[in-house]
């Protein structure tokens, strides 16, 4: 059992449903597991549940509800599998999705940050063991000049096990 903190964005509708359809083809891993989002906390394993609720509602309180704009696709190669993921990443509000995730990563969680893995703020909507479908897939998306916007207003920590995912808290942002 893990400890996660998601913020499932608030999308155009039809932005949600062409999301979903394209991870109903492409992303047999999470499609089942999760609604598109974008994860400030990867999976803790070591953290009581209420220590993590605090921690999460303490460093929530600094951050306003923010917009993002997702225009683009791009491929990235799973740290811990021999997956390839395709994600969309948000052009504007990047910043704000980097500091909400270094900000979680203080105090409490300081020892959980991977520095030898990257931290891009994105959604994933496909994966693949084959490197090239993936390529193949980022290309067609990038090739349509996409552009949703949404909004993060609310976070959610969420237990997950790999066959199974439950919020146990929502934690709204300021506004």
């Amino acid at each position: 059992m893990s400890l996660l903190v998601l913020a499932y964005p608030q999308i155009e509708k039809k932005d949600f449903e062409w999301i979903q359809s394209f991870r109903a083809k492409h992303d047999g891993r999470y499609y089942n597991l999760f609604n598109p989002h974008f994860t400030s906390v990867f999976p803790v394993f070591d953290v009581s549940e209420a220590d993590f609720i605090k921690h999460v509602e303490m460093i929530s309180k600094k951050f306003n509800e923010f917009y993002f704009v997702l225009r683009c696709a791009q491929i990235v190669k799973d740290s811990f599998s021999d997956y390839t993921d395709v994600l969309l990443i948000p052009e504007e509000g990047h910043r704000i999705f980097v500091k909400l995730h270094d900000a979680f990563y203080t105090n409490l969680l300081e020892p959980q940050l991977r520095l030898d893995i990257p931290f891009i703020p994105h959604m994933t909507i496909a994966n693949n063991l084959d490197a090239v479908k993936c390529k193949k897939l980022a290309d067609e998306i990038n090739s349509k000049n996409i552009e949703i916007v949404g909004a993060v207003n609310k976070l959610d920590i969420v237990v997950y096990d790999k066959v199974s995912s439950k919020t146990i808290k929502e934690i709204y942002l300021k506004k």
